[in-house]
């Protein structure tokens, strides 16, 4: 699903205030970053992610496809995705907090 400009200017409005909830490093992307990119993208929807290897727009371009996750913004080091939750939960995710 591509995100339209009005979408992804909603969604940066959003994780603006966000903290980075995983650090890609040395490894990349091995199967235990994935399983917690996975998990926070199911809880919160709207994740940042820090990126510290020498690649990151290679690196970028495997997470979001590796995760079935749209990239909203991307400034040095952090990268912001989005995938929207099966069910979400309004108390966890980033989109639904403000409206419970």
């Amino acid at each position: 699903m591509a995100l339209t400009a009005e979408r992804k200017k909603y969604l940066r409005q959003l994780g603006h205030s966000l903290k980075p909830v995983v650090t890609v490093a040395g490894k990349g992307l091995s199967e235990t970053v994935l399983k917690e990119l996975n998990r926070a993208l199911e809880d919160h929807e709207l994740i940042k992610v820090k990126l510290q290897v020498e690649d990151k727009a290679a690196t970028q371009a495997e997470l979001c496809s590796s995760v079935d996750a749209d990239l909203v913004q991307s400034i040095g080091n952090i990268v912001l995705i989005f995938r929207a939750a099966k069910q979400a939960n309004p108390k966890l995710s980033n989109l639904l907090k403000g409206q419970i």
